[in-house]
């Protein structure tokens, strides 16, 4: 998988359906032997036991002639899908609360002579004594567990999207998985290191996108320093050209005014650190990258260094020193010492970027195949 970007509910429906593999596994297994709307309803029970198990006795479907076909489907499955491993493999990926049983119903038995009898009695037995639900759950759980031996993430987990904390505690769990780093996945590292043109970058993107909750909730970084610094810095401009993308119905019109207030103090200040970053570094040469000096505030303009002019859609810029325009301020300056401590002493952050570290790199060659 690539390109997450924290959109953690399309992330755990592709690992809830092997990519398409588990529906693959159940046309190997019944043909034409089921239905094309049977098939789907038990692909919807493997991908989501509980919420379907709960959708089937609304309906009153689930009478014990039901729970003995799917179990006996669901037993027909996890046998292809563990045929490929060694049984050690399987057991160790077995529910233990159920291992012994699962065991037996997936495993060949030469020695019992009447195997459909054996069985039955195994099925009806879970059945009676009111497990099958549980039963269901573990075994759809062990289907998506064996349709997939190893993930490979290949870059950009964060950002964008609104649950990258969800997928990070997600992958912290996972069974078998490697990282290749996008860019965005190495921003979020540097902020963890207390860089603060990463920091200024991330909490940037999060402001931009409307996903501040990940660093406040997800993480328990407090922003209030910066809502604080951009309520009395910009509090008589309505900083209109930081208009949260997407869809912002979920937010109040004064948390869209303070999104956007807070978004504005956090992007100059970023464009700051990244100018000073750039001259403290000649051979990145990416001197053009430096914009605050070209700006002409008396006209509202800006000279790229191509020689175009442009006009700014935004001219208000009460922290700006145009002649130290790369400077931060007292107040910036503290915001930004209050957000380093803040990021490099948060478990969790440190928590998930020890996983991308250990887990991670700029690239893996994985059977012939460049990541």
């Amino acid at each position: 998988m690539s390109d997450i970007h924290g959109e953690y509910k399309a992330f755990a429906h592709v690992l809830r359906n092997g990519s398409g593999a588990v529906m693959k596994k159940i046309d190997d297994v019944f043909g034409d032997t089921l239905f094309e709307d049977q098939k789907e309803d038990l692909a919807s029970l493997i991908y989501y036991p509980s919420e379907k198990l709960q959708y089937v006795k609304n309906q009153g479907r689930a009478d014990s002639s039901w729970y003995r076909t799917t179990l006996y489907r669901l037993v027909s499955v996890c046998q292809i899908v563990s045929s490929k491993y060694t049984r050690s493999k399987v057991r160790k990926a077995m529910p233990e609360n159920f291992r012994y049983v699962i065991e037996e119903l997936i495993t060949e038995k030469k020695e019992v002579l009447n195997k459909k009898a054996y069985y039955d009695e195994i099925i009806n037995t879970i059945i009676e004594i009111g497990c099958a639900d549980e039963f269901i759950v573990e075994m759809s759980n062990l289907i998506q567990r064996l349709v997939i031996d190893h993930l490979h993430i290949i870059g950009d987990i964060y950002d964008r999207g609104p649950g990258p904390h969800i997928i990070m505690d997600k992958l912290m769990s996972y069974h078998s998985v490697d990282i290749q780093w996008g860019n965005h996945d190495i921003l979020w590292m540097g902020a963890a290191a207390g860089q603060w043109g990463c920091i200024a970058n991330v909490i940037r993107i999060c402001a931009r996108y409307g996903n501040l909750d990940i660093l406040e909730d997800g993480y328990g970084i407090n922003l209030m320093p910066l809502a604080t610094f951009a309520m009395e810095a910009y509090k008589d401009d309505p900083c209109t050209a930081f208009e949260m993308k997407g869809d912002a119905n979920n937010y109040s019109i004064l948390e869209e005014e303070l999104g956007r207030k807070m978004h504005k103090a956090i992007a100059i200040i970023q464009f700051k650190l990244e100018g000073q970053l750039i001259r403290r570094h000649k051979e990145f040469h990416m001197e053009k990258r430096c914009l605050l000096h070209r700006i002409d505030p008396k006209k509202g303009m800006i000279t790229l260094p191509d020689g175009k002019e442009y006009p700014l859609t935004d001219t208000y810029f009460p922290t700006i020193d145009w002649k130290k325009p790369y400077e931060l301020t007292t107040e910036e300056k503290d915001v930004m010492e209050r957000l380093d401590s803040a990021f490099r002493n948060c478990e969790k952050l440190q928590n998930h970027v020890r996983l991308l570290l250990d887990k991670g790199g700029l690239y893996k060659t994985y059977n012939g195949n460049l990541l």
